[in-house]
């Protein structure tokens, strides 16, 4: 296994490394954006690049449904094809399980999907599938194909769930083609059973992948439960690789996963934001259709150095109202950048020793509790 993992300071249990692949390195802890479908929705790649976003992640399961990996791998692998030139980690598909059960069909060596765009033509992966489609993307972190579980569930369907995506992971490893600056994740599931979190990340550690990441989690289940499933599995995961909490999250939401040990995070939250007239400040989150904005000439944030804030707010409530493109545009970018200086800072706090000063002082500038 050949990606690199550099841990190079830690603050309590708050880690701050660096992660080499072959399309380049990025910072950790980071915030990968989400481009499900090659793009980053209502954003060109270099307006991605440019809220300094390292890592983009891309879905194993939309990709194969559309364009489809062979056709992607003819195009020359997913950087090229979508122009983004840096590291990108594909989902598996494992996600989709969850979000599209009701066309989904489990069986003991993978999953049946039937179509979300016609309903009608069925398409079969195994974890080996996923692992061949990944490589077609020349994705450089690959995730193993796994099952999120909707939480709450029952221990006998959670037992069951881990000794699968175990078996699932092993399958994915066993299939992954090792290369210089790629690698592969195992996935640690057991829903909100805290031995069961624990077996899982001890099996995976016991077949041993590039890094390892969290799911099933931030699936409606309250913010106390995923913080002490986190604090419950990070220990059984070995130090010297990244670790990765799928599908999260709000700002409070990764400072909490950062100070029990998290290392890489991805969420649509920014982005959808974005799109539905909602904006990320250091002051809390903003509405853009609200009235109270049609004639308020401040930036949407004063620290921020995005294209969307060296502009009124009124402006960018009008382009709301009006429903004009540039809005969500800008709405989008700006949300990306905000994640992306919060990232900054994190590292920043980390190499200084002073991660719990930033998160207590970021914590109230956000909510406004005193």
């Amino acid at each position: 296994m050949s990606l690199k993992f550099d841990l190079i300071k830690t603050d309590g249990n708050a880690r701050r490394g660096r992660v080499h692949t072959a399309h380049g390195v990025f910072e950790t802890p980071a915030f990968m954006a989400v481009g499900t479908a090659a793009t980053v929705k209502a954003l060109t790649m270099e307006q991605v690049a440019a809220t300094g976003t390292q890592v983009i992640l891309g879905n194993t399961y939309h990709l194969m449904m559309r364009p489809g990996g062979d056709l992607v791998e003819r195009m020359g692998g997913l950087h090229k094809f979508s122009g983004w030139t840096g590291p990108i980690l594909t989902d598996s598909g494992g996600f989709q399980v969850m979000s599209l059960s009701n066309l989904v069909k489990m069986r003991p060596d993978g999953v049946e999907f039937t179509s979300h765009i016609d309903g009608g033509i069925k398409h079969f992966m195994r974890p080996e599938d996923s692992v061949h489609i990944q490589h077609q993307l020349d994705s450089n972190i690959t995730m193993v194909l796994d099952e999120c579980l909707h939480l709450p569930t029952t221990r006998a369907r959670a037992e069951k769930n881990v000794d699968m995506v175990t078996d699932w992971a092993r399958r994915s490893r066993d299939a992954f083609v090792n290369r210089d600056g790629y690698g592969i994740f195992g996935i640690v599931q057991g829903a909100d059973f805290p031995d069961l979190r624990e077996r899982s990340a001890r099996a995976l550690t016991e077949i041993g992948f590039d890094g390892y990441a969290i799911g099933g989690l931030a699936v409606g289940e309250p913010q106390e439960v995923m913080f002490n499933m986190i604090a419950t599995t990070t220990p059984h995961l070995p130090t010297d690789k990244p670790r990765y909490l799928m599908g999260v999250g709000t700002p409070l939401d990764i400072l909490g996963a950062v100070e029990r040990g998290i290392d890489m995070f991805d969420c649509v939250m920014p982005t959808r934001a974005g799109r539905t007239a909602q904006a990320f400040t250091r002051h809390g989150t903003m509405n853009m259709r609200n009235a109270k904005f049609r004639d308020d000439p401040s930036p949407l944030d004063d620290k921020c150095g995005c294209p969307a804030c060296k502009l009124s707010r009124a402006y960018l409530h009008h382009l709301i109202k009006c429903n004009e493109v540039l809005g969500a545009t800008l709405l989008t970018q700006h949300n990306l950048w905000f994640y992306q200086d919060l990232m900054r800072d994190i590292r920043d706090s980390i190499e200084q020793g002073r991660f719990q000063e930033f998160k207590t002082e970021f914590i109230k500038n956000y909510t406004g509790e005193k």
